[in-house]
C-alpha cells in the first residue's frame, strides 16, 4: 500500500513567518504551485494558498463594507480579522492556520479522503513535528501514472490463473449479483454468460477484467436479469 513518504513531494517550497505577500505571490507564479506552507525552524505555522489571496483590496475583492444597521447585528472581531486578511502584507496574517496534516506512514487512500471530505489540494507530511514534504492532488495523479503503466506491462497468466484472478476479485467487491453471471477464459479471452442486474454492474465488471493481468479481449453474452423472467 502506497503511503505518503511514497508519493509527498520533498523538499518542500516553503517561506518563514516574517516574509511579505508579494514574495509568496511571486513564489507560487515563479514556481507553478498553489500554496505554500509557512515554517518557522522546520515547524509548521500554517499554510497560504491561492484561496487566501483571492479577496484583496488590491484588486478591489475585499470583503464589502455593510451597511451600518448590518454591522450592528455582525460579529466585530470577525469584521476586523477580515480587513487584516485582506489588507495585511505579512503572511503571518493571510495564511490559513488550521491545517491538516498526515505523516509519512499515512496510506495514499486516507489522503485522497482527506483532501476530498475537506475540499483540499494538498496536506502536508510531518515527522517529529517537522514538516517533510507535502502530497497535492496532483502528486496523486502522478502515482496514478506510474501505477498504471506497471499495470499496463505485458504479463503472461494461463487462462485457468486468469479466470481464477478474476472470480476471486468478484467475490471480493459487494456489487456483483453473486451466481448471476459465468466466466471463461480461452486464450486470455474473457467471455461472460448469464445475466447481470444492471447496466452499472455489467460495465463495472468489464471493468474488472480489463485490468486483470493476461487478459487479451472480452466477449460479454450476459442479458439483463428482467429479460431472463421472459423467456420459457
Amino acid at each position: 500500500m502506497l503511503t505518503a513518504k511514497d508519493v509527498m513531494t520533498s523538499p518542500v517550497i516553503a517561506v518563514g513567518p516574517d516574509s511579505s505577500v508579494d514574495e509568496v505571490g511571486d513564489i507560487l507564479l515563479s514556481y507553478g504551485i498553489s500554496a505554500v506552507p509557512v515554517i518557522d525552524r522546520g515547524a509548521l505555522l500554517g499554510i497560504v494558498s491561492e484561496g487566501d489571496l483571492i479577496r484583496r483590496a488590491e484588486i478591489g475583492t475585499a470583503p464589502q463594507h455593510r451597511s451600518w444597521w448590518l454591522r450592528l447585528f455582525a460579529n466585530n472581531a470577525a469584521l476586523a480579522e477580515g480587513y487584516v486578511k485582506s489588507h495585511s502584507e505579512h503572511v503571518t496574517d493571510v495564511m490559513t492556520k488550521d491545517v491538516a496534516t498526515v505523516v509519512e506512514s499515512t496510506p495514499v487512500v486516507e489522503i485522497a479522503t482527506l483532501l476530498e471530505h475537506n475540499r483540499i489540494k494538498r496536506v502536508p507530511v510531518l515527522r517529529d513535528g517537522q514538516i517533510v514534504g507535502v502530497v497535492s492532488r496532483a502528486d496523486l495523479v502522478r502515482a496514478l501514472v506510474v501505477a498504471r503503466k506497471r499495470w499496463r506491462a505485458p504479463v503472461s497468466q494461463d487462462d485457468s490463473s486468469i479466470r481464477l484472478e478474476i472470480i476471486e476479485a468478484l467475490r471480493s467487491e459487494s456489487w456483483p449479483s453473486t451466481g448471476r453471471s459465468d466466466v471463461t477464459v480461452t486464450n486470455g479471452v474473457v467471455t461472460f454468460s448469464g445475466a447481470y442486474l444492471s447496466e452499472q454492474e455489467r460495465k463495472a465488471t468489464l471493468i474488472l477484467a480489463e485490468n486483470t493481468a493476461g487478459v487479451q479481449a472480452i466477449d460479454d453474452h450476459r442479458i439483463p436479469l428482467d429479460m431472463t423472467y421472459g423467456v420459457v
